[in-house]
């Protein structure tokens, strides 16, 4: 891969993704794919005014090592210096950036159960330190080749083959193969909040979903919320992208209102396994069935991981002719085909996308319809002939998605 290219794709991580303010602390979370790369995201955050940059590694297969041959009560527990590094970063707020690259079906064969028991145990004393950091820091997810990655995606070619077209589908896809990747992103949110601002004006208090797979759904609005997309502002008054890639435009519905049935339209990577093949149906604003065609088992243990799990924190609109969907790859990574389609995600909801958000108590949050759980996990619905129509307080009607691409 050219080299310069990639330059500039670090460029852009630091940026426009986490936008690091000088003196600002970073933390990198890399896996051992690509040391070069992260080499150069270093120099590039520090360039661009970075105090300090701390890069923490990790390996999947070693996570599995850990999971087959420790204890569930041994790998539950949050040590001491983890539950420390957590209120250091809850009160310096360091920037996040992490880069993906690990194998999607790479933890296939271990204990789901265990996976489950641990992670259900662990959030439960991480997430309280999540929350009130939320909306407070930049972060930004992005992504880089691995090998067992590159060759689920492409396995007709050699490794080395795999990960150069996985390296070049990646920064076409991050909008990161031109010469100014950072000007090209400033005109691409531009775009999305362009956009945005017309959704805004319409008062929806409903989205209605239909395709001819059978997707038959509604989904209530909260009062009050707004649709975001592109890069967004922390509290501390910092612009920054947390995706990169991002084509979607999204909100976080009224937990409690969803009615009908969606079948997804990609796979979806899950602790490790893929689910394939699926269809998730809402009674009440909850699931109440899931089907699937490979992995029904661990799709049911998401859904049970806490009462939050079973209903919808994010409705994402990405249209079909995405420049993403475009490129005809399937990358069994949410990242990047969660923004070639149209998702849902079950879990956790979004804060920020209630006006006055910042004003209010979680407490008070909830009341108001933002989902709260230990897991937020998106998976796609959108196809070539499925109609979304956004429906007004007095009833009205308004196509938003026709035949899979946006109506206005």
């Amino acid at each position: 891969m050219n080299k310069i290219q990639l330059r500039r794709y670090a460029k852009l991580l630091a940026k426009t993704g986490v936008n690091v303010k000088k003196g600002q602390w970073v933390i990198v979370q890399a896996e051992l794919d690509q040391p070069e790369f992260v080499e150069m995201v270093v120099e590039e955050l520090y360039r661009a005014g970075a105090g300090k940059v701390n890069v923490e590694w990790s390996h999947q297969p070693v996570a599995g090592l850990h999971y087959k041959y420790q204890s569930t009560e041994s790998l539950s527990q949050t040590q001491k210096w983890e539950i420390e590094k957590w209120e250091l970063k809850k009160q310096e707020l360091p920037a996040m950036l992490y880069l993906e690259s690990s194998d999607p079906d790479g933890l296939k064969g271990i204990d789901q159960d265990k996976f489950t028991a641990v992670r259900t145990a662990r959030s439960k004393v991480i997430k309280p330190y999540r929350d009130e950091m939320d909306n407070n820091y930049q972060w930004c997810i992005a992504a880089v080749p691995g090998k067992a990655w590159a060759k689920k995606v492409f396995p007709n070619l050699n490794v080395m083959q795999a990960v150069e077209k996985l390296w070049e589908a990646i920064l076409k896809a991050s909008r990161a193969d031109v010469a100014d990747p950072v000007r090209e992103w400033a005109n691409h949110n531009d775009e999305i909040a362009r956009r945005c601002d017309y959704l805004n004006r319409l008062g929806l208090v409903a989205l209605e979903y239909k395709a001819k797979n059978g997707t038959d759904f509604k989904v209530g609005l909260i009062e009050g919320s707004f649709f975001m997309g592109g890069g967004e502002e922390s509290l501390k008054g910092r612009y920054f992208n947390p995706n990169i890639p991002t084509e979607e435009i999204f909100i976080s519905p009224k937990a409690g209102e969803a009615e009908g049935i969606v079948y997804s339209t990609k796979p979806l990577s899950y602790q490790g396994e893929l689910i394939e093949d699926f269809s998730v149906r809402f009674e009440n604003g909850k699931v109440v069935e899931v089907k699937a065609k490979k992995n029904v088992e661990l799709l049911e243990k998401m859904i049970s991981m806490d009462e939050g799990a079973k209903m919808l924190g994010e409705c994402a609109l990405i249209p079909y002719d995405s420049p993403i969907n475009n490129l005809g790859i399937l990358f069994y990574n949410t990242l990047f085909d969660e923004n070639a389609s149209c998702h849902l995600a079950l879990g956790h909801g979004f804060t920020n996308c209630v006006k006055g958000y910042e004003n209010m108590t979680k407490e008070e949050l909830t009341k108001l319809g933002i989902n709260d759980s230990l897991i937020h996990v998106d998976f796609m619905i959108g196809c070539r002939d499925l109609e979304i129509t956004g429906i007004t307080s007095r009833g009205t009607r308004i196509p938003i998605l026709t035949y899979g691409n946006w109506a206005f």
